[in-house]
């Protein structure tokens, strides 16, 4: 697109309104000067730092600048927050930056520390805490974090977070976040939860919170919805998921496969063409987590998702798969097949715990994906283009 070209998330944003892609609104235009200011103040660390490093050939020290306070931006679904935090990751002169789903984020870190424990126990290191390690690891990576949808659920996550990003901000860490809720609501619910209190104060310290009270849902705006999502009240089931997945694997021949995820193995019932099918219970109702979607969805750009029930408080712990599930799809661009016994809108009946309003951004994220705009951006469109370039050449 021609707004990763342009210099300020303003001009992007600008851009992508004048094409026709959504309308205006005030509340994202101040969001969007706001991260340009925070792309200046990034651009000036880095020249800082720079002159920091070169300072010994002037024979002078040059005094450390502070990082730059990130931000976390909270709203409801659909406002824009999102493409947002992407207009400002892409331009970011940061060389060393990270852009993550925060669940990914998190298992990543998990994997390290781990990692880091069998180090110690093989007499590999004799550093027996395996946070700084590990902070410094990620922080050498990436200084400059983008996270989307920052939600806190998981208790082993909200345990680490405190220690994981005292050791990150202190080494310059500057964090960019979305999120549905604001900082004193993370972890609402959760067990312990006067454990995780340190870590909101850490984090309002580290970074500016901002309410993106956008007018619309602009991913609604110019959805025109194509047949990638089936209701099996209305007698679109089976059927219509067949053919649509006889369509995707251009009728070629499918069989089970096996997807091998840091040390275990998630089975794929169907899988060809770049395709893979599952149902419902396959994926949410087995001990699955974030890095075994992960892996699904970077081997396969089309899932097939058969036979999604209406949830509630009974199958929380399914929902919250699911949410995560659709999460990684939509990070990743995939193509999403699915047939559901309601309208996204209508999958998820509970009304307490953070389920309730999570799934509303998974409801919002589903509409988008059966949109004209999503699928043909999505990276099955993209394995199609290329598909179609090679038989030129």
């Amino acid at each position: 697109m021609t707004w990763k070209k342009l210099d300020t998330v303003a001009a992007a944003y600008a851009a992508r309104v004048k094409s026709g892609e959504f309308s205006e609104d005030a509340a994202q235009v101040q969001l969007a000067r706001r991260l340009d200011t925070l792309l200046l103040e990034v651009s000036n660390r880095r020249l800082a730092s720079k002159s920091s490093a070169l300072g010994w050939m002037f024979g002078r020290k040059q005094k450390s600048t502070k990082p730059p306070r990130g931000l976390y931006v909270h709203g409801a679904v659909g406002r824009g927050k999102t493409m947002l935090m992407d207009m400002f990751f892409e331009l970011v002169p940061a060389k060393r930056k990270r852009r993550a789903h925060f669940h990914d984020f998190m298992a990543d870190a998990h994997d390290r520390i781990h990692a880091h424990r069998q180090k110690l126990k093989n007499g590999e290191t004799g550093e027996a805490d395996p946070v700084p390690p590990v902070a410094t690891q990620l922080i050498g990576e990436a200084w400059v974090l983008c996270f989307d949808e920052f939600s806190v659920t998981d208790i082993t996550d909200a345990m680490l977070l405190s220690r994981l990003f005292e050791q990150l901000f202190s080494q310059g860490c500057v964090l960019v976040a979305t999120s549905n809720v604001e900082p004193d609501q993370l972890y609402r619910d959760g067990l312990n939860r006067q454990l995780f209190l340190p870590f909101i104060k850490l984090l309002k310290d580290n970074v500016e919170v901002v309410n993106l009270d956008a007018m619309t849902d602009y991913r609604m705006e110019t959805t025109t919805r194509l047949p990638v999502y089936h209701r099996l009240s209305q007698g679109e089931g089976s059927n219509a998921m067949d053919l649509a997945w006889t369509r995707a694997t251009a009728g070629k021949m499918t069989t089970a496969e096996t997807v091998h995820v840091k040390g275990r193995d998630v089975a794929v019932p169907q899988a060809g063409a770049g395709a893979a099918r599952f149902s419902f219970a396959d994926l949410c109702e087995a001990a699955l987590g974030a890095s075994d979607y992960a892996a699904i969805a970077d081997r396969y750009h089309t899932v097939f998702v058969d036979q999604v029930p209406v949830m509630s408080e009974t199958s929380r712990n399914a929902a919250k798969r699911f949410i995560t599930l659709i999460d990684t799809l939509y990070d990743r661009k995939n193509r999403l097949f699915i047939s559901a016994a309601a309208d996204p809108e209508g999958l998820y009946m509970g009304k307490t715990g953070t389920e309730s309003f999570e799934f509303a951004r998974t409801a919002s994220r589903l509409n988008e994906m059966q949109s004209t705009l999503y699928l043909e951006t999505s990276r099955a469109s993209e394995a199609v283009n290329l598909r179609k370039a090679d038989k030129k050449l």
